[in-house]
Order: C-alpha cells, then sequence, then structure tokens
C-alpha cells in the first residue's frame, strides 16, 4: 500500500500543525507520511514541545517551514490539513495535483494566557483533541483501503 503524504498547515508552524505532523508519524506511520508548514513560520514553540514529550513524543528537533516554500519546491501532497482557525485556514495556498483539503479547526494554544500550568493545560487539551482527530482520520483511512480492498 502507497503511503499518503500530508501537510498539516497553521499560522507559525509553532504548535497546532507540528503536534499532528506528530502524532500521525506517530500514529499512522502504516499508511501516512506527514509534513508541516505555516504561512507565517516562527519557531517551534517551547510548551508544545513540552507537552508532547509528557506523550513521549519528541519534536524538539523539528524546523518550521512555510508553506509557499513547498509549492516553490513542487511538493505534491495527498492532504493539505489547515489546523488553525477558519479566517487563517482561507489564506492557505491551493497546491497542485490531487490533494484532498480538510480543516481540523483547533484553538491556538499559544494565545493561552495566565500561569505556566494554565498554559500547559490549553496546550494539553490542544494536543489531546488533535490525536483524536488523527485517530479518527486513520481509521477512516484503513477502512476506506479495506473496503477497497474488498471490491
Amino acid at each position: 500500500m502507497k503511503k499518503y503524504r500530508v501537510l498539516f498547515v497553521c499560522v507559525h508552524n509553532s504548535a497546532r500543525s507540528q503536534m499532528a505532523q506528530a502524532w500521525v508519524n506517530q500514529l499512522c506511520d502504516d499508511l501516512a507520511e506527514a509534513q508541516s508548514a505555516g504561512l507565517e513560520p516562527g519557531v517551534v514553540h517551547p510548551l508544545a514541545i513540552e507537552v508532547m514529550k509528557e506523550v513521549g513524543i519528541d519534536i524538539s528537533r523539528h524546523q518550521t517551514r512555510g508553506v509557499l516554500d513547498l509549492v516553490r519546491e513542487g511538493k505534491l501532497f495527498s492532504y493539505v490539513v489547515t489546523v488553525c482557525d477558519e479566517s487563517a485556514a482561507e489564506r492557505c495556498p491551493v497546491f497542485p495535483g490531487v490533494t484532498t483539503r480538510l480543516h481540523w479547526g483547533f484553538p491556538d494554544p499559544a494565545a493561552a494566557t495566565g500561569t505556566k500550568e494554565e498554559k500547559l493545560r490549553v496546550f494539553r487539551a490542544v494536543r489531546d483533541s488533535i490525536k483524536a482527530a488523527v485517530q479518527d482520520w486513520c481509521q477512516q483511512i484503513r477502512e476506506r483501503e479495506a473496503a477497497n480492498k474488498r471490491t
């Protein structure tokens, strides 16, 4: 079975898209290979690194990338998934080739305020929501692949 190439996009490629990339590569590595990019790439958020480390996934070496860099490089993806809010998702470029666009909106954990523990709670909630979305998506792909094999 071929692996689907998946690109996760958010504004800064600092938290949500990085976590989604890591979850796909952890939970669905048999059927998908994920990358991530941002509209205005920044740096990977330290609290995203911390909360992913809590679940045994190290994203400390991840680098941010720009969406337009991937377009210019001619990268092709089976799926482009925006994980930012609706207004930012509308700014995402159209990717060439046969690409399915999905939108999984998650709040930006980097916008959380309060103490470090309060911010960590927000990052953990977003991390867990992204994990659930990835698990659902992977299950749908597996079911579709199984149905295609039967026909």
